[in-house]
């Protein structure tokens, strides 16, 4: 009788090579499995596709599960294997090493037909986990599948060129010729497309989504980056599809990466989901901190008058009194990025005032330029304004700032792209209240519901209610104008520190 025990500590041992290499911990794969109609594992009809194979995790733990449901159905355990590994799972490996690597931990064996694989079935090397060796389309020096720069990929054949075979064809479907139930695996994340720092990295997650979604399996499960939620360079169009899509039924959220795979960072978190062709509802999300449950609630993935998904549930009671409100948001007061057109690596600097010269914030601290330098929005430098950094940081737990500490703008000043604007006003004294306003825990409680990286550029601001200023603002008027609840209090306060 062969021996059918999988060790998976192997796998949750297995280091990262890059962040298109993140592999799935075991443990990780059966919380992702959970989430399927356990039904389909006593099924011997079922059939399932990983179209991004790694390490094999996924189609290892789930004939583990085929191994156990269908018992009854197919006693003999050898024909049992044999019909699970030849007929019911599927994978299509992203790079040669990961397909001997899937097929070792699938089939016991790098050659599914090998001595030492457990399945009887195959007469070919491959099995049912697919490698084949695609070449990239270039068009005007792009791929036009995934985007690549053929300066970056066009190698010699010994090299890796990162054209995954799943999002490489128009026709996903010809490369098994066959339907399938259920789509489950963990993409690559992300591309490096150019060799500049502006255009470096791009998410290429999003085309593997819509991939296995033109297959139409019955379910679709798959383990991605969370910034799609707010952000992301040029995943609009992706963030809106699925935000509006009834079809995602199930979602699992964890803010921070580590908690979710041990010793990668990953800005914004990570999130898998459940996609249900035949069903519609709102959503059941759940969030992960840690190794604890923080919280459920079934709600829709977007909520009125919103664009981006709000991520905590305990702040959607919250945000739906501030929107009762109707009032305009603060975003209207925020400048676009680089507000006076003098980009970060600007040096034409002077350390000393010179006549004519203006004072301008610097990511190197104050110091002066001559006005020609200006290019853009002069009528605001003789007002006062608010400043702000346009990116910040924090690792670690709760509670955070979520914000650089604003700081006043004084008359005949100005900023590089280091800092957004805030304003502008004739009086000092209302910028005071302005920056008064931005301290509060409410303010940039409103900003953590949009911001999932560490830039915070002007639509950040969107869910931030302006106020009036001819007054200071404190948490405690806030939290009475807005009738909050003493539970809605504390979860604020766990999530933001106090800014002195």
């Amino acid at each position: 009788m062969l021996n059918v025990n999988y060790n998976p500590d192997v796998l949750s041992c297995l280091a990262n090579l890059s962040n298109d290499e993140v592999f799935t911990p075991p443990k990780l794969v059966n919380d992702i499995l959970d989430m399927l109609p356990q039904a389909l594992f006593t099924s011997k009809e079922t059939t399932f596709l990983d179209p991004v194979s790694k390490s094999g995790v996924f189609l290892r733990e789930i004939a583990k599960r085929l191994m156990a449901g269908l018992e009854n159905e197919i006693p003999d355990q050898q024909q049992r294997i044999n019909h699970i590994f030849s007929h019911q799972l599927y994978g299509i490996a992203i790079t040669e090493l990961t397909a001997l690597l899937s097929r070792r931990s699938v089939y016991c064996s790098k050659t599914a037909n090998g001595k030492y694989s457990i399945c009887e079935a195959f007469d070919n090397e491959q099995g049912n986990i697919k490698f084949d060796a695609i070449k990239h389309t270039w068009e005007k020096g792009k791929c036009t599948f995934c985007n690549a720069s053929e300066e970056v990929y066009k190698r010699n054949e010994q090299l890796e060129t990162h054209a995954y075979q799943f999002i490489h064809t128009d026709t996903p479907e010809e490369i098994f010729k066959m339907k399938f139930d259920v789509i489950i695996g963990n993409p690559p994340y992300q591309l490096n497309v150019g060799v500049e720092k502006k255009n470096y990295a791009v998410a290429i997650y999003q085309k593997f989504v819509a991939q296995a979604k033109k297959l139409n399996p019955r379910y679709l499960c798959m383990i991605i980056p969370a910034r799609w939620y707010a952000g992301g360079r040029g995943l609009d169009d992706f963030r809106a599809e699925m935000l509006n899509d009834r079809r995602i039924t199930k979602l699992v959220d964890y803010p921070n990466a580590v908690d979710c795979f041990p010793g990668v960072d990953i800005a914004g978190g990570i999130c898998y989901f459940l996609w249900e062709r035949d069903k519609e509802s709102d959503c059941k999300i759940t969030t992960t901190r840690g190794s604890e449950v923080i919280s459920k609630m079934k709600r829709p993935l977007l909520e009125a008058d919103a664009d981006t998904f709000i991520r905590q549930n305990e702040a959607i009671p919250i945000i739906r009194k501030i929107r009762n409100q109707q009032e305009d948001s603060f975003e209207s007061l925020v400048s676009p990025q680089t507000p006076f057109g003098i980009i970060t690596s600007f040096r034409n600097y002077s350390d000393k005032k010179k006549n004519g010269y203006l004072k301008i914030y610097t990511a190197q601290g104050e110091k002066y330029i001559s006005p020609e330098h200006i290019t853009r929005n002069e009528q605001w430098i003789k007002n006062y304004k608010v400043y702000i950094s346009k990116a910040y940081g924090e690792r670690g737990q709760y509670p955070y700032f979520f914000l650089g500490k604003p700081f006043l703008g004084e008359q005949d000043s100005c900023c590089t792209q280091t800092y957004l604007l805030i304003g502008v006003f004739k009086s000092k004294t209302v910028c005071e209240n302005v920056i008064s306003y931005i301290k509060t825990r409410f303010f940039r409680f409103c900003i953590m519901l949009k911001r999932n990286s560490q830039d915070a550029m002007r639509d950040k601001y969107g869910f931030v209610p302006i106020q009036d200023f001819s007054e200071p603002w404190t948490d405690e008027k806030l939290y009475k104008k807005y009738d909050l609840t003493q539970e809605e209090i504390k979860f604020i306060e766990s999530m933001i520190r106090p800014m002195d």
